[in-house]
């Protein structure tokens, strides 16, 4: 890829599903192209997509067709509603949530493909800590983990850090608390998980912010549109507003470590087992 700049590679991911993981890197990829940011959003839950679905899009082909060799993956890119790109995934499709390593290769290589140029790539993981999320995680720059105010969603995401970070070496996270009364219970969800991996691992983690129970969120669900573009002035489009001013003053990579390039090297020597940390 000819990108004047590096691009920074963020994987978003959850221990749990239902914590609203989709909807946090859809509003994401939202408000930070609005604040004039160049942004493609992956749908790397391959198995059982649904950004596309968020978004009211009904792409005509996806990463599988990638896969059969029936599309390129320039093919297969989508404008969505806040003037973003996705790389829609295949929904209902057993194969594709369990490719063999060469299929997984081929997908990745095929980054290589793409002539767009990025500030950002979000990378919408499934949830959980199957090897799929692990490779995506890995191989991403910056790792977002969304918590909500559950005990199973806290204990979950302990869970998905403590694997990344023993089994895989990775040692930089983030957290936002979705779904949440106050900024005071946001706050309190992430003591309570840093407390747990201040003690027992070796890394970093620090907050992004909190997303407010809202209406206008459930509301923009059901419209299939960003709540930062069918409601810009809700709670919930604010927050997101805001968390992408603090993503955006992230360090940028200053080498290869960051780069599409190196997060598709690194995806490729992951499924062929050519990395062991």
């Amino acid at each position: 890829m000819a990108n004047p700049r590096p691009v920074k590679v963020i994987a978003v991911t959850s221990g749990k599903g239902g914590v609203g993981k989709t909807n946090v890197s859809v509003n994401l990829a939202a408000a930070l192209s609005a604040q004039k940011q160049r942004v493609m959003l992956m749908d790397a839950d391959l198995g059982l997509a649904n950004v596309d679905v968020m978004l009211g899009l009904s792409p005509r082909k996806n990463l599988s067709h990638v896969i059969d060799g029936t599309a390129s993956l320039e093919e297969v890119l989508l404008q969505a509603p806040g003037d973003f790109t996705i790389v829609p995934a295949s929904s209902g499709t057993q194969r594709m949530a369990e490719l063999t390593p060469a299929e997984h290769a081929g997908l990745i290589r095929s980054f290589s493909e793409l002539n767009h140029e990025l500030d950002y790539l979000l990378v919408d993981t499934a949830a959980g800590i199957s090897d799929g999320v692990m490779s995506f995680a890995k191989a991403s720059r910056e790792v977002l983990v969304v918590v909500c105010d559950e005990p199973s969603s806290i204990t979950d995401a302990y869970a998905l850090i403590k694997v990344l970070n023993r089994d895989h070496g990775v040692e930089r996270f983030h957290m936002v608390a979705n779904r949440v009364r106050s900024p005071e219970e946001g706050r309190q969800l992430f003591r309570k998980l840093s407390a747990a991996t201040d003690r027992f691992l070796d890394l970093a983690i620090d907050y992004v912010g909190m997303v407010p129970e809202d209406d206008c969120l459930r509301r923009a669900v059901q419209k299939q549109q960003p709540v930062v573009t069918s409601y810009p002035g809700s709670p919930a489009a604010r927050a997101f507003k805001d968390m992408a001013m603090r993503v955006r003053k992230w360090p940028s990579p200053a080498h290869l470590a960051g780069t599409l390039e190196f997060f598709v090297e690194r995806l490729v020597q992951h499924s062929t087992g050519e990395v062991s940390s």
